[in-house]
This record gives structure tokens, C-alpha cells and sequence, in this order.
């Protein structure tokens, strides 16, 4: 089949939501506006994960998964995912189910005129905590970027899968996605999404990993944007 559109799914530790993922992935397959197919990447599980996955797969021809060799973050789950797509476009959300496939729809809508479409999470459903220590580092990172982006931490993103694996991925840039297209001199559109409460499973992101380590990436960031090097061809014979 020709697909169009891949959905990445990191997956570290999830045994308990990959069920309701699957019901809710399968469901919007069904009536996606273009042909779309799934890809688990699990970073390394120490619980049953692999297991529930490979059983999903197997039921699900238009599903397929990698296993890293061990818990390497995020960005690194990323980079897996982007590295082994073949569609051209791609997408990413988590598998706590606090977003849902269905946005995609709202992000797919508008991806023919910019690079990236990203979500931003309206009446966000998590802790006080949480959407705190979000709402500053959403602010710190706008500072060093100056990107413009309300909610970089939203999971729900689609992507023209040229510029996804163009990005040149370290610990932590997840958090810079939409600024990495920006840096490639390619547009990025905001919309808001749904968000709801997790239901099982816990957060993989403590205050540190919220406020602390965004904090210090940006200082890698900016050394990217200053060696960061774009170029057009005019005319090949190739």
C-alpha cells in the first residue's frame, strides 16, 4: 500500500496504556483522510511492554515496531523512528493518551503550506506542578529560540519527513523540534489540541528533567544555530 503518513509512538514503560493506544490508533485508521500506518518505538521497557507491542503488531498489518537495546531518552526514540520511516510525512504522540490520534486530523489540515504543524494542549489536564514548571520552561526556551512556540512540549506533531531527518538530534532536542524546522528556513503553524488526564502509568519526566535539563540544552541549541549550515542548489546534471 502507499502510505503517506507514519504515527511514531515511544513507548518506555507503558504496559498499562498500549491497550487503549491501540484501540484508539486502530479507530482513527479506520477513518484517517489519508493512509496512515503506526510505529512503536519502545526505549528500551523494563516491564511487558515488548510483549503487548509484538501482540499488537502481529494483529495490526499496518503496525510495526523497533526495540531499542536500552532506555536512551526521547530524542533518541526519535531519532529511531525518523531514521527507519519511508512516508512522507510523519507524525509523533505519546502513549500516555493525553492527546489523540483523531487531532492529527486538525494538524494534517493545514501541513501542504508549512514544514511542521505542532499542537498546543488547551485546558491541559495535569497537575498544578506540572503545568508550571511547563509554562517556564516554555519561557526559557522561548528566550534562547525566540521561535515564537506557546506549547513545544506538546506531543502532537506532524512533520514533512525531509526536515524531520534533517535534524541533527541530541539528548533533549525533542524539546526544540519546532525550532530545528525554523532553523531549516521552513515554516511551522500552531493549533490547538485536546488534552486530557493520564489514566494509567507515570509520567517519565520529573522538575529536573522539566526545568533543569531544558535549561542547559538550550546552550547546545544555540551552538547548533550558529553552525547550522542550509544551502539550494541551482542546477545539477544528476
Amino acid at each position: 500500500m502507499d502510505f503517506k503518513f507514519t504515527i511514531l509512538i515511544p513507548v518506555y514503560n507503558e504496559e498499562a496504556n498500549l491497550i487503549p493506544v491501540e484501540k484508539a490508533l486502530t479507530n482513527y485508521l479506520k477513518n484517517a483522510s489519508i493512509l496512515t500506518k503506526v510505529l512503536f518505538i519502545n526505549d528500551g521497557s523494563k516491564d511487558s511492554s515488548q510483549t503487548i507491542i509484538e501482540d499488537i503488531c502481529g494483529r495490526n498489518p499496518n503496525f510495526d515496531c523497533i526495540l531499542l537495546s536500552e532506555n536512551y531518552g526521547l530524542s533518541a526514540a526519535l531519532k529511531a523512528g525518523f531514521d527507519h520511516i519511508t512516508t512522507p510525512l510523519v507524525g509523533y504522540m505519546d502513549a500516555d493518551l493525553q492527546t489523540t490520534p483523531e487531532d492529527f486530523e486538525l494538524l494534517l489540515a493545514h501541513i501542504d503550506d508549512h514544514a511542521m504543524v505542532t499542537g498546543i494542549r488547551s485546558n491541559r489536564k495535569d497537575r498544578l506542578i506540572k503545568n508550571v514548571s511547563s509554562k517556564i520552561a516554555n519561557y526559557i526556551r522561548r528566550l534562547f529560540t525566540k521561535d515564537g512556540m506557546q506549547d513545544t512540549g506538546c506531543p502532537l506533531k506532524v512533520m514533512h519527513t525531509n526536515y524531520a531527518k534533517a535534524i541533527p538530534m541530541f539528548k533533549g532536542l525533542h524539546r526544540f523540534l519546532p525550532a530545528m524546522i525554523l532553523l531549516q528556513e521552513g515554516t511551522v503553524k500552531q493549533i490547538s489540541v485536546r488534552h486530557f488526564p493520564r489514566v494509567a502509568g507515570k509520567s517519565k519526566f520529573g522538575l529536573r528533567k522539566r526545568l533543569v535539563t531544558p535549561f542547559i540544552d538550550c546552550f547546545a541549541y544555540l551552538w547548533i544555530k550558529k553552525r547550522t549550515i542550509n544551502y539550494k542548489i541551482k542546477k545539477s546534471s544528476l
